[in-house]
């Protein structure tokens, strides 16, 4: 329910915590049900499931995506074995017959790469690939034609089915648990039946006393509960705990006494201190009343119990293990060509934090009153690349993502020389704030200890919303040091934003000239334009009147809040501008329209940008 090239970390670690020494060296086993289930799904077993599920509705109401896969299911089922051994990396050879076009049957998904062709006697996918790129050519299409097959399962037999964010509205922000309830109470269609057979499974392989769930976003919740309904069903002596970022952030106002008809426990926050009481609990060695940041049900009434304990230092939390997850069955997929932007679906990271928290902690539309960005901690970079020397002697793999939330420049400076002075080969790429201590000299060490591409939120490129925001950046000097990524070979992906407090017209005219200047001189090479939510743990959220604007208040809430609407009185209409601003991003990371006027990319009369055509330019005429 996340992402399906590598697995979500938060088992990893919490598996490599419970089984070292200060986690007590306990008995700890993790599954991957999400991968579970697609391979599954998308085998000639499954196949054969989805075709009977799909010939049961009427040919009159079956989408035309149903049909073609009905018509043209003997080509599926001789094609899905291959295509996803391909995909996983098992079988290279089958790429010759994948890029020949006539292998794979091709659905709608595959009508936008004939579009790719810029001349009529030229080679499709050429300008994206080269005339060699046949493993990535390949891959492309195998990933349209799993994205077709995604389409026919939400089209016959569950419309919520996505492959990152199945179900994901039943969970995000809702105010009461009515909306999930109803939806865990409908008889089972294939998908949750698929996902019942697999979690009693493994159950029955590893016999536990106690079943951890971590939820790190809300498209992972339903599946979560269906999950915690079969173990309880048939193990009701199992006690089963939810936890990961989708608590943490959601359910810490936590009121409705359903959620405990399917978990035991929920806790919040890293999971170290809070397992580790709950587990001396249910050890006898504590009683209920001495746990650490976990809801309970007593009484048929939800109860929060929060024995104030130090939290596991940074430094103790052990290398996490990947034993016992399928390594080799993970999913490289290639949906997107720009060469960064795939590294997120693309390839098997080992993914690791270099500190915990933001050493930074001031942005106002971040939650930076909550644990996982406010407490700053780390550790020495001596003990970071044993725990890579650990992870790459456990999984063969040098590739590393490091998840922080910005990484600190001077941790990454003393890692980089580490890996350097113990001569460790890896390939690493992370989230960093775009500030001046970046200077050329510390990218190029960067680059030099592996680093192939960073992440960093210029937000809205403006330079009063940045202050606003309170990034500590301005447009010319995330234009100077995101040049000095790209000078030393380091691929560079922006996050953006609109929709901010009192963002105008204006501002967002000269933010996408911004960015069009930064495309052009090859400061970035890719990005992703997030509309702007307001949270409740944020300072916008807990301070409106500072940015200018209203929040609407919430119904009562007894399961999920985070998001909050707000009235901002400044006139645009940021859905009207959304579609100008990632038509124009989708562009320009396809190297396309670059030095057009941006105004061209709306649908409606802008006005003309007023900042200056060579901005950009002359910001990296001043560097140094």
């Amino acid at each position: 329910m996340t992402q399906l090239n590598t697995p979500y970390p938060s088992t990893a670690y919490i598996t490599g915590f419970l089984r070292s020494e200060v986690g007590g060296r306990l008995d700890a086993r993790q599954e991957d049900l999400a991968l579970a289930l697609v391979l599954r799904l998308f085998s000639r077993q499954g196949l054969a499931e989805i075709r009977d599920a799909a010939s049961k509705i009427p040919a009159r109401k079956q989408s035309h995506q149903v049909q073609h896969f009905l018509l043209n299911f003997d080509h599926y089922d001789a094609t899905i074995t291959p295509t996803i051994a391909f995909l996983q990396g098992r079988d290279s050879t089958v790429s010759h017959r994948i890029v020949s076009r006539a292998f794979l049957p091709e659905g709608a998904r595959f009508a936008p790469i004939d579009a790719y062709t810029i001349d009529d006697n030229e080679d499709t996918m050429a300008w994206a690939f080269g005339a060699l790129g046949t493993q990535d050519r390949a891959r492309h299409l195998a990933t349209m034609y799993l994205n077709d097959l995604a389409d026919v399962i939400r089209d016959a037999i569950d419309p919520r089915f996505e492959f990152v964010r199945y179900a994901e509205s039943l969970a995000m922000s809702q105010p009461n648990f009515q909306p999930l309830a109803a939806a865990l109470a409908a008889p089972h269609n294939l998908v949750d039946a698929t996902l019942h057979d697999l979690s009693l499974a493994a159950v029955a392989k590893h016999q536990p006393n106690l079943v951890l769930i971590s939820v790190p976003f809300p498209g992972a919740v339903y599946a979560a509960f269906r999950i915690s309904q079969s173990i309880r069903g048939q193990y009701p002596e199992i006690k089963i705990a939810l936890g990961g970022g989708f608590a943490n952030t959601e359910l810490r106002e936590l009121t409705e006494p359903r959620v405990f008809d399917y978990f035991d426990f929920v806790t919040l926050d890293d999971g170290e201190r809070p397992l580790l009481a709950l587990i001396d609990h249910l050890q006898g060695k504590r009683s209920q009343q001495r746990l650490v940041r976990t809801f309970i049900r007593e009484d048929g009434k939800v109860k929060y119990i929060n024995l104030m304990e130090a939290d596991v230092p940074f430094s103790d939390v052990g290398t996490p293990t990947w034993d016992g997850l399928p390594l080799d069955r993970y999913l490289s997929l290639l949906d997107m060509l720009n060469p960064m932007h795939r590294l997120w679906s693309d390839g098997r990271w080992n993914k690791l934090t270099i500190a915990h928290g933001c050493y930074w902690k001031k942005c106002s539309f971040c939650d930076i009153t909550l644990d996982y960005i406010s407490r700053y901690e780390t550790t020495t970079a001596e003990m970071l690349v044993d725990r890579i020397e650990a992870i790459i002697e456990e999984t063969g793999q040098t590739g590393f993502h490091f998840v922080d939330e910005a990484a600190p420049p001077k941790m990454l400076r003393a890692l980089a020389e580490e890996l350097l002075r113990r001569k460790v080969s890896i390939s690493w790429w992370g989230n960093i704030r775009f500030e001046k201590s970046f200077t050329p000299e510390l990218c190029q060490l960067l680059a030099d200890s592996g680093c192939i591409a960073i992440s960093g939120g210029l937000e809205v490129a403006s330079d009063r919303l940045l202050k606003l925001m309170k990034k500590g950046v301005s447009v010319d000097q995330v234009a100077r040091v995101t040049y000095g990524f790209a000078e030393a070979g380091i691929l560079v992906h922006a996050y953006l934003m609109y929709g901010f407090p009192t963002q105008t017209v204006q501002d967002t005219v000269d933010a996408l000239e911004y960015v069009r200047q930064l495309f052009e001189h090859g400061c970035i090479q890719s990005g992703f334009f997030h509309r702007f939510a307001c949270t409740v743990h944020s300072p916008v959220g807990k301070n409106p009147e500072e940015y200018g604007v209203e929040l609407i208040p919430l119904p009562p809430v007894s399961f999920a809040k985070n998001d909050v609407g707000f009235i901002d009185k400044t006139p645009i209409d940021h859905d009207l501008m959304g579609q100008g601003l990632n038509k124009a991003l989708y562009n320009f990371m396809h190297g396309i329209g670059v030095e057009e006027d941006v105004r061209a990319w709306f649908d409606c009369k802008v006005p003309r940008p007023t900042v200056h055509r060579h901005f950009i330019e002359r910001a990296l005429q001043s560097r140094g």
